[in-house]
């Protein structure tokens, strides 16, 4: 489930729609939250389905560390590229802010962790970083940590609209974790090692 204070809007030609704040977010704000009306399929589902559904879920899903695909019934799915991203998901099938993000921007992932099929180039932003790969997640996993430690410790200072979709074994986590109790667990649990096979077109 995406954060309450979005909304779904068109951004441009080439991007499409996309996720965007209607309210301030604050760094540190859980973002979107992996819940029960989100669908997951294996690869042997997708594979028996016809053409036009394999192309909507290439398009809306990513992969998770098992390989299978996960559907975002809501905007959740609309959420953008950026090598600069100002969300990055966690090894707790949850995403953080991990800097303010001002009413009117997009939320943004790096679709680098998220186990794409295939290479793809992504629009010129001005970073190092051009194309995106399967195993980015093996590349920068340690950046993206440190990202998420940075504002991790503000999670529970915060309000979080999101916070009942969360059960109460994982709220306990977060606090042990942000009291030492417990390390944080890297993002790079998300990483599917198994064969990347492209959907049939």
């Amino acid at each position: 489930m995406i954060h309450p204070d979005t909304e779904l809007r068109f951004i441009s030609n080439e991007i499409g729609y996309g996720v965007v704040a209607t309210k301030f977010i604050p760094a540190g704000t859980i973002t979107w939250v992996l819940d029960e009306l989100d669908r997951e399929f294996t690869p042997l589902e997708l594979q028996r389905m016809a053409p036009i559904y394999q192309n909507i879920l290439d398009t809306y899903t990513f992969r998770n560390n098992k390989g299978n695909y996960i559907l975002c019934w809501d905007n959740g799915r609309y959420v953008n590229h950026s090598f600069n991203s100002n969300c990055l998901t966690t090894a707790y099938d949850f995403e953080i802010a991990i800097r303010d993000i001002q009413p009117g921007e997009q939320l943004t992932d790096d679709y680098g962790y998220l186990n794409i099929p295939m290479p793809f180039r992504a629009a010129d932003e001005g970073t190092r970083r051009k194309v995106v790969y399967p195993d980015d997640l093996l590349k920068y996993y340690k950046v993206w940590d440190s990202k998420i430690k940075k504002v991790f410790g503000n999670i529970t200072q915060l309000q979080q609209p999101l916070r009942s979709i969360l059960d109460e074994g994982l709220w306990g986590k977060i606090g042990d974790i942000i009291g030492g109790k417990e390390e944080l667990e890297s993002i790079l649990a998300n990483f599917y090692n198994g064969n990347h096979v492209a959907l049939s077109k």
